[in-house]
Order: C-alpha cells, then sequence, then structure tokens
C-alpha cells in the first residue's frame, strides 16, 4: 500500500510540475519554411492567389477524397472565403479568408478551424524574386493555443513544419511543371 502512495503522488507531483511549467511557456507559435521555385514571381504569385488551388498540393485536403468545399466571393481577391467540410478529424471543419493582398508580392489570410477544434490562426505567402526566373516563396503560419494546451506547441510545430514543406515541394513541382506541358 506504501508502494502505491509512491506512485500515486510521484505521479501526481510530475503532473503538477508539468502544469506550472506550461504557465511559462509561449502560448503563441510562429512556423516558416521556404522554397526557391524556378518561375517568375508573378506566374507563382497569380498560382498562389487562388485559394481552390489548394487542394492539388496541402496536405491537409488531400487526407480526405469525401472533403466538401465551398466558395464565397472571388478567388484570388480580398474577403474570398474557401471553406471545407470533413468528417476526417485531421481535416475538420473550417474556412480560410483571404485578409491581405500586395499583388505579386503577399498574401495573407485568416484561418477559423471549426472542428474538431476551435480556434483563429493567420498565414501568410511572401515571394522574393531571386532572378527574372527563379522565386522565394516563404509560407509562414502563426496560432495561439491557450493554457495548458500550449504544452503541445513544439510537437505540432514540428508536425506542422514537415506538412509545409511537403505543400511547398508539391507546389514547386505543380508551378514549374504546369506552364512546360503547355
Amino acid at each position: 500500500m506504501k508502494v502505491l502512495k509512491i506512485i500515486l503522488y510521484s505521479l501526481l507531483g510530475i503532473m503538477v510540475l508539468i502544469l506550472v511549467i506550461a504557465v511559462f511557456l509561449s502560448k503563441t507559435f510562429k512556423i516558416q519554411e521556404e522554397i526557391v521555385i524556378d518561375k517568375p514571381k508573378q506566374e507563382v504569385f497569380n498560382y498562389i492567389k487562388i485559394l481552390n488551388n489548394q487542394v492539388q498540393y496541402a496536405k491537409w485536403f488531400m487526407l480526405d477524397p469525401e472533403t466538401e468545399f465551398s466558395s464565397k466571393g472571388t478567388d484570388g481577391e480580398l474577403g474570398f472565403i474557401h471553406s471545407w467540410k470533413s468528417k476526417n478529424e485531421n481535416v475538420g471543419i473550417g474556412e480560410q479568408e483571404i485578409i491581405k493582398k500586395t499583388e505579386g508580392e503577399l498574401l495573407g489570410v485568416e484561418i477559423r478551424f471549426q472542428w474538431p477544434f476551435e480556434s483563429k490562426d493567420s498565414a501568410y505567402t511572401k515571394l522574393e524574386p531571386i532572378s527574372d526566373h527563379q522565386t522565394k516563396l516563404i509560407s509562414v503560419f502563426e496560432g495561439k493555443m491557450d493554457y495548458p494546451m500550449n504544452l503541445m506547441i513544439p510537437i505540432i510545430c514540428g508536425d506542422l513544419g514537415e506538412d509545409l514543406r511537403g505543400n511547398l515541394a508539391r507546389l514547386k513541382s505543380i508551378i514549374e511543371n504546369e506552364k512546360r506541358s503547355k
């Protein structure tokens, strides 16, 4: 019985320690990935500003072929909303809205998740010319997690970073190969 109490108090102590640590951890996160695409900046921007194109390269939209998509507004313009609904919790239910656009330079979106959790995050894509035929595409995802879920930030950032790198690799392949095949 004494051993059981020691184990129980030890586990309780560890849980309290973890919760105390979470108080001091950041509640915000920022993930940034970049890739060089062998196309002019405006060509790259013309493709990425169309949110409906994401279904061709974003891992999350490719996880469930049964995902339902809908749109409001003019794709590629401020205020456009791209929505999705899936029973797969890795895709979930949510929408993203174009909230900032600097033609040829930057596209910013607000991402609103409804299920399997509620959150409001932001993402933006910035383009920098390397040469007339090469563009650096910088993809940034920023969010917030309340206490005590902020303990998960290091794990989530690792997973999201890996997903963003995969998305950028697929995007690069699509953009570089699309114009050559025409």
